[in-house]
């Protein structure tokens, strides 16, 4: 089971993220035996990198600062073969967000994205309604579109939601399951990012080790939401099933 393999090799995750979600996603990876960091200082970046397993870059409280470091974390990334993660958050809510996107994709060499269905909108420059940074409104054909965001950029394309879609641009997969409250306590999607930079060095076929894990999450989900009716506690609940699983494997 993947969140088995990733406790066994115990990756070092470097997170340049968001500070709404930095503590649950840091959580999220310890339960699952990984070792994050959250550092998103530029004077430090390139160096924390170079020792890291692989790079998540979350833009959902994005600025200046940040964005300067994920430039450079990503670019020393890239120079040393280590794979990165892209999580648009909001990606089409402001124009700052959307050509931050962009300058990211031209600069930086991603391995996956992980975004829902308005992010892909906003990267595949189709007309959307976002709203903030949910997923929002409009038209899309989310298999075409993904697929050719997939084949563009050279990378593994993964878009969460009611049912989630992943593809490499040749290879497409969906995965059903899950639980409303997902939607319903903050950087659960943020976090599945994070263990997807876990997932994807913890073998040789990163494909479907990511399969492995949209599949795991919707598990989680739903086994959380069957413990507890409360928001408060169905995030508490998702750690606590990622530790279990991590270690025990499926029931």
């Amino acid at each position: 089971m993947i969140l088995q393999t990733i406790r066994k090799k115990s990756p070092l995750i470097h997170c340049i993220t968001n500070y709404v979600v930095a503590n649950f996603q840091a959580n999220g990876l310890l339960a699952i035996g990984a070792s994050p960091v959250m550092a998103d200082g530029n004077d430090e970046v390139e160096e924390m990198v170079a020792i890291a397993s692989s790079l998540l870059i979350n833009i959902g409280t994005l600025n200046d600062k940040t964005k300067k470091s994920m430039i450079l974390a990503g670019k020393k990334a890239n120079a040393l073969g280590i794979p990165v993660v892209l999580d648009p958050v909001g990606a089409g809510a402001t124009t700052y967000r959307k050509q931050t996107v962009k300058q990211l994709l031209e600069e930086i060499e991603f391995a996956v994205i992980r975004c829902n269905i308005g992010e892909l909108a906003a990267i595949a420059n189709v007309k959307w309604q976002q709203k903030g940074v949910d997923s929002g409104t409009g038209s899309i054909s989310l298999e075409d579109e993904a697929k050719r965001i997939a084949q563009l950029y050279h990378c593994i394309v993964i878009v969460t939601g009611e049912k989630d879609l992943i593809t490499d641009g040749n290879h497409q997969q969906w995965i059903t399951g899950g639980n409303p409250h997902m939607t319903e306590v903050t950087g659960t999607g943020c976090l599945l990012s994070a263990i997807c930079c876990a997932a994807f060095v913890s073998d040789n076929q990163p494909y479907y080790q990511l399969v492995d894990v949209l599949r795991c999450y919707k598990k989680i989900a739903e086994q959380a939401g069957s413990t507890t009716q409360y928001i408060g506690d169905f995030q508490i609940a998702i750690l606590n099933e990622l530790y279990r699983l991590s270690k025990d494997g499926e029931r």
